[in-house]
C-alpha cells in the first residue's frame, strides 16, 4: 500500500517547481527556499492541511521544533 497519496506527489511537485521558479518562501522569515529538501518539506506540509493521504510528522522532528523555539 503507497504511504503516499497522488495528490501529495502534486503537492510536492509544485513546491519543487515554485522553488526552482524562486518563489518558494518559507513560512516565518519568508525567506527564499533554495534547499530541495526544504522545498519538500514544504509540499508535504501544504499537503496535509489539503487533506492528502500523508503520513504524520514524526515524534522526533518535532520535539527538535520545541526545543529550538
Amino acid at each position: 500500500m503507497a504511504r503516499y497519496g497522488k495528490r501529495a506527489g502534486k503537492m510536492v511537485k509544485s513546491a519543487m517547481r515554485r522553488r526552482k521558479g524562486g518563489t518558494l518562501k518559507s513560512g516565518r522569515s519568508g525567506k527564499r527556499v533554495t534547499s530541495r529538501k526544504q522545498a519538500i518539506a514544504i509540499g508535504l506540509s501544504e499537503a496535509r492541511k489539503k487533506g492528502a493521504k500523508v503520513p504524520r510528522r514524526s515524534k522526533r522532528s518535532s520535539q527538535r521544533r520545541k526545543r529550538a523555539a
